[in-house]
């Protein structure tokens, strides 16, 4: 049962969004804890982007409840609250004319926050030497960073953000996870959508996988791993000739060698047995030179969770 309390910054229960032409998303159940960062993924049309409408409020669910800060986005009444939320849509699109200094002084109004904020807040996204150009300059990176900038404003507890890296350099990359990070120190809620799965995975807390317009798998990485079932990698370093026979108890051992040559094994094993096999391994003593361990990546179990369907 979700747990529709003020200790989740986003609780979804049995929410659904069906349109005369199709159904977008269907009986998703979804908490977002206080301070998580969620990396919410997908296909395009999975329905990611109508979840995050539905979380905004800018559209109403056909059926099920959403509690986003404790508050019901449907309700226009309580308007007060969204200026705890900042969002970064994927396609930024503001008044062409528009300096980026004109443009966040006139986000700053809107939130209440005060200008000066708003120019600390460009420079910190690098906008510094380009505040006073008009956006139509503006790179597919610049308009990103200037985004970025808008969403920021007035400190937010929650924080939505849609392919947020897109069109950044590998610099710039780096200095956006470095913001988020210290937003995350800061108590901030951060629902990440992104198709970059190999930077999402050393900032995640937990992965959440949509298919057709259903959640079909979310949890930690450790979970994740879980309940795909998929094995783990070693990669065995010994010394030159020893790698057959430090292979042959690894296979009665359930072990399936990958990979042999003179001084490199590999092989996969269930998660379950990786100590059993470690121990194996430690009787070879100094025949044995190095073991490295590999997971499986965000990448190859959002390949086996991309595959199903949601029930």
């Amino acid at each position: 049962m979700i747990n529709m309390t003020n200790n989740n910054s986003i609780t979804l229960n049995n929410v659904s969004k069906w349109y005369s032409s199709h159904k977008a998303v269907t009986d998703v159940n979804l908490e977002v804890p206080e301070g998580c960062l969620m990396a919410l993924v997908g296909h395009n049309g999975a329905g990611k982007t109508t979840l995050m409408k539905l979380i905004l409020g800018l559209i109403q669910p056909t059926s099920g409840n959403i509690s986003i800060l404790g508050k019901d986005p449907g309700d226009q009444s309580l308007f007060k609250y969204r200026e705890g939320i900042g969002f970064l849509p994927e396609n930024i699109s503001f008044e062409a004319n528009m300096t980026g200094r004109e443009l966040i002084a006139f986000f700053s109004r809107l939130k209440q926050v005060k200008k000066s904020r708003g120019i600390e807040l460009l420079e910190m996204v690098g906008l510094a030497e380009a505040m006073d150009r008009r956006f139509k300059t503006y790179s597919k990176g610049m308009k990103q960073r200037l985004g970025l900038a808008q969403a920021l404003l007035g400190k937010p507890r929650l924080l939505l953000l849609d392919e947020p890296t897109s069109g950044l350099d590998p610099a710039a990359r780096l200095h956006f996870y470095d913001i988020i990070r210290d937003l995350r120190q800061d108590g901030a809620t951060i629902l990440l959508c992104s198709h970059v799965l190999t930077e999402l995975e050393a900032q995640t807390d937990s992965v959440t996988v949509m298919n057709s317009g259903r959640v079909i798998a979310s949890g930690t990485l450790d979970e994740l791993r879980e309940q795909a079932g998929l094995p783990l990698s070693m990669r065995i370093t010994v010394k030159e000739g020893m790698s057959e026979q430090i292979a042959s108890p690894l296979r009665a051992q359930q072990a399936t060698i990958t990979k042999l040559n003179g001084r490199h094994l590999e092989l996969e094993c269930a998660p379950q047995s990786k100590m059993q096999l470690l121990r194996h391994i430690s009787k070879a003593g100094s025949d044995v030179e190095d073991v490295e361990l590999f997971n499986s990546s965000l990448d190859q179990l959002y390949a086996v969770f991309s595959d199903r369907k949601g029930a």
